[in-house]
């Protein structure tokens, strides 16, 4: 809760990074590819296996108790149980990471599509999260502003796809835990400094546009009103 500069307490609102879990969120979620990787190089694929779905299963446990956010503590979990079955299916170990692979894949299409379609995909969930509504579609600059972040995760999930699909083919098991990482902070950071511009760039338009449409309200009640007198006195001689 914070208090305005006119007294009122209003609810703060949790930042971008705080809806995706937080640092330890980003930190959690490299637990489970850190611990199927040493138990597979140590006891092979089936304990690595059940010990990724375990710390996986410890780590939703611990956010839950921590009332972290509850959405990325779930979607963490069958991220995890998703890429386990896959593995197991497979026999390979690689098999643990090609759920990943291909939703780069499908991740970078749909954000690509939505800028092709002028409903960039970062300005569209930003205003779900936030309930800003859609009144920045109607400003080039905010459009264009959502436009080059929501590119520039189309960048980054399509990088993690390159990489990690050409280690997934030469079946390097060691490196494609290594790419998931290194590609994942580092990336997603540059991507959410983007985000966190074009929100900011999308927001002073948004008032703009709200005084716009609140001056022309205005003006159209004032108006409303002219006429209502003009025609009340045109009216009074009338009927006297």
């Amino acid at each position: 809760m914070t208090e305005s500069e006119n007294g009122t307490t209003t609810e703060r609102q949790p930042t971008l990074l705080e809806q995706m879990g937080g640092i330890s969120g980003l930190v959690f979620s490299t637990i489970p590819v850190l611990v199927f990787v040493l138990i597979n190089s140590l006891f092979g694929l089936t304990p690595a296996i059940w010990s990724a779905l375990g710390s996986a299963v410890a780590i939703t446990v611990l956010r839950l108790v921590r009332k972290e956010p509850l959405q990325p503590a779930i979607s963490g979990f069958f991220g995890v149980a998703i890429a386990a079955f896959i593995a197991y299916r497979t026999g390979s170990a690689k098999g643990f990471f090609l759920f990943g692979i291909w939703a780069s894949l499908i991740y970078g299409s749909v954000f690509l599509v939505s800028v092709l379609v002028r409903w960039p995909l970062v300005g569209v969930i930003w205003s779900f999260l936030n309930g800003h509504g859609m009144i920045w579609r109607g400003d080039r600059r905010a459009v264009r502003a959502y436009a080059i972040a929501t590119l520039t995760w189309v960048a980054v999930f399509g990088a993690r796809f390159i990489v990690q699909r050409w280690l997934y083919d030469e079946d390097q098991t060691g490196w494609l835990a290594f790419a998931r990482i290194a590609m994942g902070y580092p990336l997603t950071a540059v991507a959410l400094l983007v985000t966190v511009w074009a929100v900011r760039v999308a927001g002073h338009r948004q008032k703009d546009l709200e005084a716009l449409a609140a001056a022309k309200e205005a003006e159209e009640r004032e108006a409303e009103a002219q006429l209502r007198a003009k025609y009340s006195g045109r009216q009074a001689p009338e009927s006297a």
